[in-house]
């Protein structure tokens, strides 16, 4: 008897998931970008809520929760309801290099989180403000380890991929300059053109009119090959410094415990979306690399996660300790 009442809530439950997902959406789906709006969290999420408004019909709104380097906004998803109605952008800086720079860190990127898929990656460069002497890679390592006590480094929050980036740059050339936190890379972006701060790491999609301008010099990208929007900008690798790469990853996640019927929506209209030429154009228009098939879904977001956690934290553990 117990068994079969087993049977039948298991098959009943089966149902209301099933049922879940042919509705779903049901209400308004909101996705969390955990950074100020117009930074490339914030263009990657409203992209991503066009798509799964197109693709599964219902409203998809974006919502910018910004502070602590994106983790405000991140617990904040990971503590809502697992229904599907709150969704997260993250990336490297979220759910990579968060664990090693927040002790106290509300959530677990790898065991709080439903991954949905990775949207695309951003390589980054290293911008100065036009006054600052150097004007390549080589230079900027000598003038900035000659000039460590006066530099300052501006970044998007403790955790955010223009800290991590530029922090593996610092790691690398063995420099602790000063550390200035802006809200999201917008307002650190206008303090450089501003003359208030010296350098900064950024992903391309944002600095691409400022080193086209002249308002402000790029020395590196840090990637393995040039950019096709930037062709005259060297990689860090042709300036003799290949393990400046670093290409944040902005990725879709859900609250564990979401159904699985509505991550599987997610997931196929998350893939579809990408396969869109308009949504494909719009992103390489940006500099971003779109992910490519055997890289989307959950499984391969989780693995990058684990491998970018495993690859950034004694980096940036051994620069917090100093």
């Amino acid at each position: 008897m117990l068994k079969r009442l087993l049977v039948s809530l298991a098959g009943l439950a089966l149902l209301a998931a099933a049922a879940q997902a042919e509705t779903y959406p049901a209400r308004t789906v909101t996705i969390i970008v955990p950074f100020p709006a117009g930074g490339p969290a914030d263009i990657v999420g409203r992209v991503v809520a066009d798509q799964f408004a197109r693709r599964l019909g219902g409203t998809f709104v974006v919502e910018n929760i910004g502070g602590a380097g994106g983790t405000l906004g991140t617990t904040r998803a990971a503590r809502a309801p697992a229904d599907g109605y709150t969704l997260v952008v993250g990336h490297m800086g979220t759910h990579a290099a968060a664990p090693a720079l927040y002790p106290n860190l509300a959530y677990d990127p790898v065991t709080d989180f439903a991954p949905i898929g990775l949207v695309a990656e951003l390589p980054e460069v290293l911008v100065t403000r036009k006054g600052l002497p150097p004007n390549n890679l080589q230079e900027f390592i000598a003038y900035a380890k000659a000039n460590e006590s006066k530099l300052n480094m501006a970044h998007a929050g403790v955790g955010s991929v223009s800290y991590v980036g530029c922090m593996l740059l610092n790691t690398l050339i063995g420099i602790h300059p000063t550390l200035v936190p802006f809200q999201g890379s917008t307002p650190a972006t206008q303090a450089l053109l501003a003359g208030q701060v010296d350098y900064f790491c950024d992903p391309i999609i944002a600095q691409v009119p400022h080193i086209r301008g002249g308002t402000l010099k790029g020395l590196a990208l840090a990637a393995s090959q040039r950019h096709p929007l930037l062709p005259d900008l060297p990689t860090g690798a042709e300036q003799g410094l290949p393990a400046f790469n670093v290409a944040p990853f902005f990725a879709v996640f859900a609250p564990k415990g979401t159904p699985q019927p509505v991550v599987d929506a997610l997931v196929a209209a998350l893939d579809a979306g990408l396969d869109d030429a308009t949504v494909r154009k719009r992103f390489n228009d940006l500099g971003a690399a779109v992910a490519d098939k055997n890289r989307r879904g959950p499984a391969p977001l989780a693995a990058l996660v684990k491998s970018e956690m495993a690859r950034l934290t004694p980096i940036l553990k051994a620069q917090v300790k100093k």
